[in-house]
C-alpha cells in the first residue's frame, strides 16, 4: 500500500485533530496545549518524545528497521496569529484575538501523520526525526531551538519543511534550489518633537511633519539607492500619533519591515534608513531613534536536497504536479535559520482556492493532509536510506 493510501485510513483522525487545534490557537512560546497533544500522540505511535526543545518545542525520533542509515528531519511550525477570526466554521478559534491563519495547525497534522506512517511502517533504515517548532511567526521559534542545542541534541543530516499555498495547484509541490523565501528586518523608527497647541506650530516641532516626510524619503531606499535588478521591499506598516484635533502631539512612531535577497542589500537598506533618519533630526531640530531587527534570514534551499525532494515527489504524484522552478517569495520564513546549520529544502503544497495566508476568513484545506503527510514520509523512506 503506498503511503498516501495508508494515510487516507485515518484521514478522518488527522482532520479532526487539526480542526481541534485550529479551535485552540496559541501564539509563539505559549503552544503549551498544541505541543502536549502533539507529545501525547508520538508517544503513544512509540516514538522517542523530547519536550520543551527552544522553550515549547517538541522533538521525536524515531529509529528505522537498523541502527545505520541517515538522519532526516522533518519540521513543522505550530504557532497561530494575533487575528481575530472572521469565520462562521463550527471549528472556529475560541480563543479571541488568536486565529490560525497561516495553516500551522495543518503543517502540525500533516508531520503527525507522516510520524504515525513511518512509526507503523517502519520501512526504512536511519532515524527521522520531527521537528515540531513553536513561535515561527516573526518571534524567532527556530533560533530558540537552535540555541537549545537542537541540531547536538538531535544530529541531521538533512532536514525538509512545507508549507500550504492557498493559490494552487491542488496537491502540487512548488520548489527551487537557492534562495526561495527573503530575509526580513523589522524596524520601529520615533520621533521625539515637542508638543505645542495645534494653534501655535511654530512654538513647537511637529513629529507628524518630521515622520511623514521620512516615511515618504524611506521610498527612495527601493527606488534610488537599490539595484533595480535586485528585489528589496521597504514597507511601513505602522503610524501612530497624537490624540486630540488641537494638539501637536510630543511625538510620532512608525514601524515597518524590510525584505531582501541580498545581503549587502540588506545592509544597504539599514543603513539608509539610519541616514535619513539622522539627516530629518538634525533639519527639524527633533529626537530620532532608529531600531532594526534582524528576524529572518534568507531561506536557500540546497540544490541537492531539492533535487531529491522534487524526484520523491514525482514518484508520489506525477511529474505533472512538481514545480522545480515556482518564482522565490518576498515573505519570509525562520525554517531559514534551520536551512544554514543543516542541507534542506523547503516547498509549498498546492490547495484549493480560497482566501490567502494571514487572512481573517483563511481556512487550512484538510484534503491536502493525507499528500503533505506522503510527502513527508516517503522523504525519510528515500533518504534515510541513501
Amino acid at each position: 500500500m503506498s503511503p498516501i493510501d495508508r494515510i487516507k485510513t485515518y484521514a478522518d483522525a488527522l482532520t479532526a485533530l487539526r480542526r481541534d487545534l485550529h479551535a485552540h490557537p496559541e501564539l509563539g512560546f505559549e503552544e503549551v496545549r498544541t505541543s502536549g497533544i502533539v507529545a501525547d500522540l508520538l508517544e503513544g505511535y512509540g516514538i522517542e518524545v523530547h519536550r520543551g526543545i527552544g522553550g515549547t518545542g517538541v522533538v521525536g525520533v524515531l529509529k528505522g528497521r537498523s541502527g545505520g542509515g541517515r538522519r532526516i528531519g522533518l519540521r513543522a511550525d505550530m504557532d497561530a496569529l494575533p487575528i481575530e477570526e472572521e469565520t462562521n466554521l463550527p471549528y472556529r478559534s475560541t480563543y479571541p484575538g488568536k486565529m490560525h491563519a497561516c495553516g500551522h495547525d495543518g503543517h502540525t497534522t500533516m508531520l503527525v501523520g507522516a510520524a504515525r506512517y513511518l512509526a507503523e511502517t517502519r520501512d526504512f533504515d536511519g532515524t527521522a526525526v520531527f521537528v515540531f517548532q513553536p513561535a515561527e511567526e516573526g518571534r524567532g521559534g527556530a533560533r530558540a531551538m537552535l540555541a537549545d542545542g537542537l541540531f547536538e541534541k538531535f544530529p541531521c543530516d538533512e532536514i525538509y519543511g512545507l508549507h500550504n499555498q492557498p493559490s494552487g495547484p491542488h496537491g502540487a509541490i512548488g520548489l527551487r534550489p537557492g534562495p526561495i523565501m527573503a530575509a526580513a528586518d523589522f524596524f520601529d523608527i520615533r520621533v521625539q518633537g515637542r508638543g505645542i497647541h495645534a494653534a501655535q506650530p511654530h512654538k513647537g516641532i511637529d513629529p507628524i511633519v518630521i515622520i511623514t516626510g521620512l516615511a515618504q524619503a524611506m521610498q527612495s531606499i527601493v527606488s534610488r539607492n537599490a539595484d533595480p535588478l535586485k528585489s528589496i521591499v521597504v514597507s511601513i506598516t505602522r503610524l501612530n500619533a497624537g490624540s486630540a484635533y488641537n494638539v501637536v502631539p510630543e511625538s510620532a512612531d512608525m514601524a515597518g519591515t524590510i525584505r531582501t535577497f541580498d545581503r549587502e542589500l540588506r545592509a544597504l537598506a539599514s543603513r539608509r534608513i539610519r541616514e535619513l533618519a539622522a539627516g530629518f533630526a538634525a533639519a527639524y531640530g527633533a529626537e530620532i531613534t532608529v531600531e532594526i531587527q534582524d528576524v529572518f534570514s534568507v531561506l536557500e534551499n540546497a540544490p541537492a536536497q531539492t533535487q531529491a525532494a522534487a524526484e520523491i515527489a514525482a514518484e508520489l504524484f506525477g511529474e505533472a504536479q512538481v514545480n522545480t522552478s515556482a518564482p522565490p517569495r518576498m515573505g519570509s520564513e525562520d525554517f531559514a535559520d534551520m536551512a544554514l546549520k543543516v542541507p534542506a529544502a523547503y516547498a509549498w503544497l498546492g490547495s484549493n482556492p480560497g482566501p490567502g495566508l494571514h487572512n481573517a476568513s483563511y481556512d487550512f484545506d484538510d484534503t491536502i493532509i493525507p499528500i503533505g503527510s506522503a510527502y513527508l514520509a516517503r522523504l525519510v523512506e528515500r533518504r534515510a536510506t541513501a
